[in-house]
């Protein structure tokens, strides 16, 4: 029985060093007061300093908070109105099967996949109006569409958590149907909504494939703008934009976690 345990243990340590040695390694380097090579130099803030003095990094993090902020607020409330709608809905058995396979269409497929559909569906829209054109709107459209989909699984499972036993109670009692959603729904899926919404936050923060295939020349976020930079050589302003990304990114699955487990 120690022995299994043991084994248990050392897997799960292995396997969280695998995971997270190269974040570490990531984050070592960019406080590495060396520019090229392995060799540690020292320790220097000097890269986070010009870090937020290249006008270009910020421009691009701009884009990425825009992006993230509005993408989330409208997936939020949509993804929450399709939930509702799909579980408390009266739906037939075909008609319930074939909209969860559709809801989860865009959870399971390759984001490659997604993005491709996403530039012909762009592309003909283009010929109705150049708002279409490659750039922000373009990226908050296409990270709408694969956010619904996440938000909507979570706020739903909120759902069958909560049941309907207080919603029929609230029916006994009169309640109206806006009444019910303001004062009893909504309330009781706060921490569904709010734990869906840094989720897709979370998405659209580090989403590299659907920005690369929608974005603009004066649309470049973060994870484009680290891609671009590599391919030119790994320097250690990079290395801390990573650390950052990361940092944040960490952040927002914590403050998720805590306030759904405290709701």
């Amino acid at each position: 029985m120690r022995r299994n345990h043991f084994l248990v243990t050392a897997m799960a340590m292995f396997t969280v060093v695998f995971l997270y040695l190269p974040l570490l390694s990531v984050a070592v380097f960019s406080v590495n007061a060396t520019r090229y090579g392995l060799v540690w130099k020292g320790f220097t803030l000097d890269w986070y300093t010009k870090l937020f003095q290249n006008e270009f990094i910020l421009e691009a993090a701009w884009n990425t908070l825009v992006l993230a902020v509005v993408s989330t607020l409208v997936a939020t409330v949509l993804g929450t109105l399709l939930a509702i709608g799909l579980d408390r809905f009266p739906w037939g058995k075909k008609s319930s099967t074939l909209l969860d396979v559709v809801l989860h269409i865009p959870v399971v497929i390759p984001d490659i996949i997604l993005a491709a559909a996403l530039v012909v569906a762009f592309g003909l829209l283009r010929f109705v109006s150049s708002v279409f054109d490659p750039g922000l709107f373009n990226m908050i459209l296409g990270h709408i569409t694969f956010q619904i989909a996440f938000v909507a699984l979570v706020v739903r499972s909120r759902l069958v958590t909560i049941g309907r036993d207080i919603e029929e109670a609230a029916r006994d009692l009169f309640a109206t149907t806006p009444y019910l959603l303001r004062r009893v729904t909504i309330p009781l899926l706060m921490p569904g909504i709010i734990a869906g919404a840094m989720l897709a936050f979370t998405l659209s923060l580090d989403d590299f494939v659907i920005s690369f295939f929608t974005a603009g020349p004066e649309s470049v976020t973060l994870p484009l703008y680290i891609y671009a930079a590599v391919r030119r050589g790994v320097t250690p302003q990079i290395h801390a934009l990573s650390t950052l990304v990361v940092l944040v990114t960490v952040i927002l699955i914590f403050a998720m976690e805590r306030f759904t487990r405290k709701r």
